[in-house]
């Protein structure tokens, strides 16, 4: 059996957690109001000439055969849209593949090894971005960033790994706050470097640096204070004994009431519309509003603040079926308000809708360790 964490050695461990994830994702928030300036900077560079075989040609090329494919064909000024669009579900797809495998190979060579390799690919990541004066050295960066993405899942992993059933729900909360917080300063922080310009041929490479030396940080943090978190590797051997014998028959293996089948499938169709939106927020703010990188930045540190006050004030004080209910009446609000988005006084009441629902996930993910449901 595994030896069970002393109370100030969980402590230390979740402090750690904490600490690193919020770096990661403060790291990774800092491009997403930047995008849509970003890809217009690349579009500008190298679009203009029509005879050029780039990579962001090809690519526009196809988009332009998508658009014209239909009987009644996409204008232009979505160009930049679709291609953040193209670009976000390629940075998804990627991670689709690679998360599975990293979560096997943590299985077996541990959480600490995995993380610390997913960190290696994250700087390599970062450290393209900081010198992509081109489309294609982005895309690598994306593509490189896409297939080593799985220090969340890990973070998540860990974080269970020390926790038994009772302290999983709080430990979960905890997640959730490092959320909250990096999309209030992140992405506000990204789009106020970015207006700093050191590097002519990449008018982003400021945001791009401190964006690296986080990263950085974070992964000699990790190096230097992350114990293994493995269950197995914290195994000790089984004793003869009468105190061992009544020690285990006092272990009560947890009746999971809630079907993983349904839940699973509740978390699939939630996250099949839901998907991207943190993502695509930036692009209909542009479209919409020509919204610059500074105005996205805002944007999002307003939703990461109501994310802040919701964790504090509301969601860890309902039961996660009411915060899963909640979340539903929520999504389908937001998306009425984002269909019919005319203002931005509407823009921001969806955005609080938006980040409502978004606890659901969450609470989806606390029922689904074996919270029942019928007493609720």
């Amino acid at each position: 059996m595994a030896t069970p964490l002393a109370p100030a050695k969980r402590k230390q461990i979740l402090r750690v957690i904490f600490i690193s994830l919020l770096l990661d994702l403060i790291s990774f928030t800092f491009i997403l109001p930047l995008f849509p300036k970003l890809l217009e900077f690349y579009r500008n560079l190298e679009a203009p000439d029509p005879t050029s075989t780039s990579v962001l040609n090809r690519i526009l090329l196809g988009l332009n055969a998508y658009k014209h494919s239909f009987s009644r064909p996409i204008s232009d000024r979505y160009d930049i849209v679709l291609l953040g669009g193209a670009l976000g579900s390629l940075f998804s797809f990627l991670q689709a593949i690679a998360s599975p495998i990293i979560g096997r190979l943590s299985d077996k060579y541990g959480r600490r090894t995995a993380l610390l390799w997913s960190m290696g690919g994250n700087i390599a990541s970062v450290a393209l971005w900081v010198a992509a004066t081109d489309f294609r050295t982005f895309l690598a960066s994306r593509v490189v960033g896409g297939l080593s993405e799985g220090n969340v899942q890990l973070a998540i992993a860990m974080a269970a790994d020390i926790s038994d059933d009772r302290q999983r729900g709080p430990t979960m909360a905890l997640v959730g706050a490092c959320f909250s917080i990096a999309f209030t300063f992140g992405p506000a922080l990204g789009a106020t470097l970015a207006s700093i310009s050191t590097v002519a041929a990449n008018p982003f490479a400021t945001a791009a640096a401190f964006s690296l030396f986080l990263i950085l940080v974070e992964t000699l943090y990790l190096y230097l204070y992350l114990p293994e978190t493995l269950p197995s590797a914290r195994e000790v051997p089984a004793t003869n004994g009468s105190a061992t014998k009544e020690k285990s028959s006092a272990v009560v293996t947890p009746v999971r009431t809630n079907s993983h089948l349904l839940l699973n499938f509740t978390h699939f169709i939630f996250i099949l519309f839901f998907s991207g939106m943190e993502f695509s927020f930036p692009f209909m703010t542009y479209d919409l509003f020509a919204y610059t990188s500074s105005q996205s930045g805002k944007l999002l540190g307003f939703i990461g603040l109501i994310a802040s006050i919701l964790q504090g004030s509301v969601t860890r004080r309902l039961h996660p079926l009411r915060v899963v209910q909640l979340g539903v009446l929520a999504c389908a609000a937001s998306f009425f308000l984002l269909g019919r988005l005319s203002t931005e006084a509407g823009l921001y009441g969806a955005a609080i809708l938006k980040r409502v629902k978004m606890k659901e996930v969450g609470s989806l993910e606390i029922i689904g360790v074996g919270v029942k449901l019928d007493d609720h």
